[in-house]
């Protein structure tokens, strides 16, 4: 995070923010030439990974090989979150197989909003388990799609990803109703605590929404709008000089 500061855009260093930045492309209509686009750019601004579809995985891990920054990250259960546990375990495991180092996976929240935060809880372990066999080191999001869940579910269901050995947890998939709020990277920080990473998520298009959310909390942010939130960070810094 970056923290608190008295002024956000001149205290906010290009490669901090860089390295908080998913570098995302998740559409259905993707060609593999955006991805290896996609990838052309994390690597000349050295964001923390790239988000593809697990289709795309071998793709991106051949175009970032040899590099010691940028990492790939497969969605899993996308963009739902209600396949089986069994399939969400297979997508993952694939994946990890196939170079991705990172595995967002949204929860069931048809099952959480049932009442049933127990059988998320126990889903999730089956996918954290199967994440840490198939590569050593892996790291999984749970996408929890807050903008269709209570304050109380949000809580229920980061408590369930936590239970479950999860190493973040992420606001939303884009796909849905709406994305990241300030109020609910507060929330999620705040539940989960120190020890485990908060993700935003979904509309994520300018500087100040991604300062902002940093700021409460967030260590990721997920957004198909990386490069230019970049530009105009090193275009505003450049001008008060």
């Amino acid at each position: 995070m970056i923290g608190e500061n008295v002024n956000p855009l001149l205290s906010c260093e290009p490669t901090a923010l860089a390295r908080a930045i998913d570098h995302t492309l998740l559409k259905p209509d993707a060609v593999p030439a955006d991805i290896v686009e996609l990838c052309r750019q994390a690597r000349r601004w050295n964001f923390a990974a790239v988000c593809v579809n697990p289709c795309y995985v071998p793709l991106a891990a051949r175009e970032l090989a040899g590099s010691a920054v940028v990492r790939v990250c497969a969605v899993a259960g996308f963009p739902l979150g209600a396949s089986t546990t069994a399939v969400k375990a297979a997508e993952a495991a694939a994946a990890l197989q196939d170079g991705a180092d990172e595995i967002d996976v949204v929860i069931n929240t048809g099952l959480l909003k049932g009442g049933r935060p127990d059988l998320v809880e126990e889903e999730l372990a089956a996918v954290v388990a199967t994440a840490r066999s198939s590569r050593p080191g892996a790291l999984v999001k749970v996408i929890l799609e807050t903008c269709l869940l209570t304050r109380a579910e949000k809580i229920a269901a980061c408590r369930a990803a936590v239970a479950a050995g999860a190493g973040f947890v992420k606001t939303s998939t884009g796909f849905s109703t709406g994305g990241a709020t300030i109020e609910d990277v507060r929330l999620m920080r705040q539940t989960v605590g120190p020890s485990v990473g908060v993700k935003a998520s979904g509309g994520i298009r300018s500087l100040a929404s991604a300062i902002s959310l940093l700021e409460a909390g967030a260590d990721r942010l997920g957004t198909s709008s990386g490069v230019l939130i970049m530009e105009d960070l090193l275009a505003k810094r450049f001008s008060v000089k």
